[in-house]
């Protein structure tokens, strides 16, 4: 187990929408012999994209996961989407793994979700590399794409390899460190050339700058350097290493995923400086106590795994989809869920290829595994060994931005609505659902336009359930303007002993936020006591109506000031209190109330 996971690589490929992520993966599950054919986003045919949503709008809405070998390791791609609408689980899907492949479009250069996914990756201590793609399209510019990562991005972007030709005429790689030249024919196929001559100098001094800033990684390799000794290749491989893995920098390196320029080269790269996940420090947590614990990525360690995905099908039931961090899990058996405090039993280990699952016999740390129809374990939960128990912090999806009412298509479907999105809400932690009770409307909420749209049509193509987007009612509030006296009169005659109460108050405008305020100020005790939470009821009822909307009332204070009341024959109070708003209507205004 432990030998399997040395040979093992988690990768993320993270980048603003459209940088080619998927287009990417698509190739190296291609030359890794996995498919007969390279799948084309714009084609709608691709491993990673597979939803009907997905190829609807030709991007990643939901990240893809694939396993595939090359060269003696297993390579673990987590495809994750880069548009703003998705990018919640771009970001909790980047906890499973050891490395972001920040990918840029060398013609756009960095976009905002570029920096976002390298801030998400900062934020884990996730070691980076990047990787400049589309360099055969007009406009792509290598210099300007590494300029703009030099200035936007962090840790600080090394140059491994130069681009040979531009645009049209792309066609070949230089590798800084073993000073190699290759160029590819239309099939993808490298041939090794020598270094083209106009090319000669910018090698040379490019390759002096990265031996200068690959040393920074290690004090004993700069001082060699600077005393004039040569370097080695190996030396060099392994010094980037150790920089890749303490994030004091991140490689550059450059191609074509459609035209598949350097896949080669970057897959060779994956394997031989990318760290796997045995070389990870140790993932800190907490044991139940609330005390520090910590778990090193080690096969002999007690197990433990956290769950950071979770796929809603209404046919096969909930896949959950969850990392390793230390200890092996078998084929089946049960695991203890420390968040639920629960104990769960799982049939079958699953390995996941793009919309396929395939059995797996174990997993040791590091590996990314799926189990199928569990019944408590959600999205965030620790998993782990009942004797030894550890709760990891999982991150928290992104907030939310826009909100929108559901209106059934078919009457009487409120219910199935609400069970079938809760059901969406387990895959897709960044919606959120609510019912308004005072607009009596169900709202869903989450990043965007098109997050809720792909969302219904999920709903729609899952659970066969129709929904009409609205705009959601405003809950208004009503408040005064200013400061103002009023008066409530209680007549009542209705034979024998009359009734008679004369009420005044002072009403005043409040900061908002404040609610409502009620203030006795009669002195002297000259009404009896009970007649007081008999005054503050009528005002709290009157103000769940106000006088202009009929929405409730807020941030106002009532002062009563003076209370007339006439005694009956028997020297029996008869009062009954009601306080009406006045037939002068005080100066007031609605407000919306978000």
């Amino acid at each position: 187990m432990g030998h399997m996971n040395e040979t093992l690589r988690n990768v993320a490929l993270v980048a603003h929408g459209g940088a080619g992520k998927t287009s990417l993966a698509e190739i190296m599950i291609n030359k890794a012999g996995m498919t007969t054919r390279i799948g084309r986003v714009e084609d709608g045919n691709t491993v990673m994209d597979f939803e009907p949503e997905e190829l609807k709008r030709q991007a990643s809405l939901s990240t893809g996961f694939f396993q595939l070998p090359w060269k003696k390791h297993t390579i673990s791609l987590i495809d994750t989407p880069g548009d703003q609408n998705f990018i919640s689980d771009a970001k909790l899907c980047m906890q499973a793994a050891e490395t972001a492949m920040i990918v840029v479009d060398a013609v756009d250069g960095v976009k905002v979700q570029t920096e976002q996914v390298a801030e998400f990756a900062s934020e884990y201590g996730l070691p980076c590399a990047i990787f400049i793609n589309k360099l055969d399209r007009e406009r792509a510019d290598f210099t300007r794409a590494v300029d703009d990562a030099v200035q936007c991005l962090s840790p600080k972007p090394i140059i491994l390899q130069l681009p040979i030709g531009a645009e049209a005429d792309f066609n070949g790689i230089v590798d800084l460190i073993g000073m190699k030249a290759y160029q590819y024919d239309d099939s993808g196929n490298a041939s090794e050339i020598d270094i083209p001559a106009d090319m000669q100098d910018t090698v040379e001094t490019e390759r002096e700058t990265l031996i200068e800033n690959v040393a920074e990684a290690d004090d004993a390799l700069i001082e060699r350097y600077l005393e004039g000794e040569t370097i080695s290749n190996q030396e060099l491989r392994d010094t980037l290493k150790k920089g890749i893995l303490s994030r004091t920098f991140a490689p550059v390196l450059c191609g074509s995923a459609t035209h598949d320029i350097g896949i080669d080269l970057l897959m060779d790269f994956i394997n031989t400086c990318l760290p796997s996940p045995l070389e990870m420090p140790p993932k800190q947590g907490v044991t139940p106590k609330d005390e520090p614990a910590e778990r090193k990525p080690d096969p002999s360690e007690p197990f433990s795994g956290f769950v950071f995905k979770t796929v809603a099908d209404p046919y096969a039931g909930r896949l959950t989809i969850l990392k390793v961090v230390s200890g092996k899990l078998g084929g089946d058996g049960t695991f203890y869920n420390a968040t639920k405090e629960t104990r769960e039993r799982y049939n079958q280990l699953l390995t996941i290829a793009g919309k396929e699952q395939k059995p797996a016999t174990e997993a040791g740390p590091g590996s990314i595994v799926a189990m199928a129809k569990l019944k408590e374990t959600k999205t965030g939960d620790t998993l782990c060994d009942e004797g030894n128990k550890i709760l990891y912090t999982c991150a928290t999806p992104m907030p939310i931005l826009i909100s929108f009412a559901l209106e059934s298509k078919a009457t009487g479907d409120e219910d199935k609505i609400y069970i079938s999105l809760s059901k969406l809400l387990e895959e897709d932690t960044s919606l959120k659902l609510e019912r308004n009770a005072e607009t009596k409307e169900i709202l869903l909420s989450g990043l965007g336009q098109v997050h809720i749209e792909s969302t219904i049509e999920k709903l729609k193509r899952k659970f066969n359930v129709e929904v009409i987007l609205k705009t959601p009612k405003i809950p208004y509030r009503e408040t005064i303007k200013k400061k103002v006296r009023v008066q409530g009169k209680h007549k009542k005659q209705s034979g024998g002993h009359g009734q008679y109460g004369d009420c005044w108050i002072v009403m005043e405008p409040l900061p908002r936020g404040t609610g409502f305020e009620f203030v006795d100020a009669i002195v002297g005790g000259v009404i009896p006591k009970q007649y007081i939470p008999a005054v503050e009821k009528g005002i709290v009822e009157a103000c769940q109506k106000g006088p202009l909307i009929g929405a409730p009332c807020v941030d106002f204070r009532a002062r009563w000031i003076l209370a007339v009341t006439m005694r009956s024959t028997h020297r029996k109070w008869r009062s009954r209190w009601r306080v009406h708003w006045p037939i002068k209507k005080p100066a007031m205004k609605p407000i919306p109330f978000c």
